[in-house]
């Protein structure tokens, strides 16, 4: 008996339907992709300018969109602290040996020295490149009675002995309290070298209660990482909605010069990977694209940390050992697509208001970066915070950054790629050099 056209095309539908869902069951940067692609195209369908809906109706609809997200942020947030704590004192635990004080020292200098390389990076695109040229001093950008050179000399000479001791919390539940990550980790990483002191039938413990602590976070994690689809389709018909696209048509050639100096900092990375591990750069790539994805889509390191670590182990097969320690320090103080960011954004905003830095002052540009950078926090829009203050050590107007601030959600779903890009690879390199040689897969 022939079957109708009706009953084939419901079949071909299911079958399509299966496809996909089997497509996308356990990949989530798919799910992430698609979850994107649909938000871009909600959100341009929302934003008033295009005559569709009014504006407090997407205002409305907006709110709603945001929840997902909102959601699977505070779960994150919510066992971020615990998990930076327990990784780490695990870390230290795992690594009690005499190869510890190096391990921790050659960390230290390797993110100092990639944190320069990326300024630099930022230097020279600015000076090359030269984005502020194309700027009009005017509007937002117009400069007020105040001249620089005044603002220069008024401001404060930094203590920079005073910075490093005021790094030590007086008072560690007041840190955790108001979220300084920082400080955080230095105690942290001073309780759990204190831990390895003791001896095993005292510290035991302790340990295994951390432990424990950090799979119960691994759990809610998961429960959070459901989530993460529609959170990122939430996510961006939201900011489609309330931004669009034409406005970003006026800072369109400044965004493509940080774009080009956070693709050049990737490439240096893949060079130092290749170059220190002997491993294919194409495959860690490949390996890594889940937790790039979701760092783009939340514009957060810290959010992404419980999956880096998931990648770092499962697919990259790099020792445990080495990921709970080497990543959370590294969400913390690795920003080195943000302090690209910032020194870039500090010459643009100098072409832009008519401001010559001598070479003096983009050295100490560069040692105010290098701070900020460490303490940003974590967050969306935590590179902007942190920016004002390197324009305040710099003299330069901070009004600019009300403009710069409409664009920095989309600069900081990249700058957070880079960083947790960053992350992964100072992972492998220091896992090639104490955790052993893993040969990493190539994906099919």
């Amino acid at each position: 008996m022939p079957t109708s056209a009706p009953t084939l095309l419901a079949r071909s539908l299911n079958e399509l339907s299966v496809y996909v869902r089997g497509l996308v069951e356990n990949k989530l940067w798919l799910q992430v992709l698609i979850g994107f692609a649909l938000g871009a195209l909600l959100g341009v369908f929302l934003n008033p300018s295009m005559g569709y809906i009014q504006a407090e109706t997407s205002i409305s609809i907006s709110h709603w969109l945001n929840l997902p997200g909102e959601v699977f942020m505070k779960m994150v947030q919510m066992v971020m602290i615990p998990l930076i704590f327990t990784s780490i004192m695990s870390g230290l635990v795992n690594n009690a040996s005499d190869t510890l004080q190096s391990f921790g020292v050659r960390l230290l200098l390797y993110f100092l020295f990639t944190t320069m390389v990326a300024i630099t990076l930022g230097v020279l695109a600015a000076y090359i490149l030269r984005p502020g040229d194309y700027i009009s001093n005017s509007g937002p950008f117009s400069v007020t009675a105040a001249t620089p050179a005044v603002e220069s000399a008024a401001k404060p000479a930094i203590n920079i002995p005073e910075s490093i001791a005021n790094m030590i919390p007086v008072n560690p539940l007041e840190a955790i309290l108001t979220g300084e990550l920082l400080s955080i980790v230095i105690f942290t990483i001073i309780i759990g070298i204190a831990l390895t002191q003791l001896d095993s039938k005292t510290a035991r413990p302790v340990i295994s209660f951390m432990e424990a602590i950090q799979k119960i976070c691994m759990v809610v994690v998961g429960w959070a990482m459901r989530l993460v689809p529609y959170a990122v389709f939430g996510l961006i018909a939201a900011m489609m909605a309330s931004t669009g696209t034409e406005a970003l048509l006026g800072l369109g050639y400044y965004m493509v010069v940080v774009l080009a100096g956070l693709l050049a900092l990737t490439l240096f990375y893949l060079l130092v990977y290749a170059l220190l591990t002997r491993q294919n750069p194409w495959h860690f790539l490949q390996h890594i694209r889940d937790a790039q994805l979701l760092a783009f889509s939340t514009a957060s390191s810290a959010a992404v940390m419980p999956l880096s670590m998931k990648v770092a182990d499962e697919k990259l097969g790099i020792s445990s050992k080495i990921s709970d320690f080497v990543i959370p320090i590294g969400a913390t103080i690795n920003m080195d697509g943000t302090a690209l960011f910032q020194s870039l954004t500090v010459i643009f905003l100098a072409q832009v208001y008519g401001i010559e830095l001598a070479l003096t002052d983009v050295v100490l540009l560069s040692f105010t970066v290098v701070a900020a950078s460490i303490g940003t926090p974590a967050i969306p829009g935590g590179g902007v915070v942190v920016l004002a203050t390197v324009l305040q050590s710099s003299g330069i107007p901070a009004e600019g950054l009300l403009v710069i601030v409409g664009i920095d959600r989309i600069l900081g779903m990249f700058r957070t790629a880079v960083n947790v890009t960053g992350d992964l690879v100072a992972t492998s390199i220091f896992n090639r050099w104490y955790g052993g040689v893993v040969k990493v897969p190539a994906v099919a």
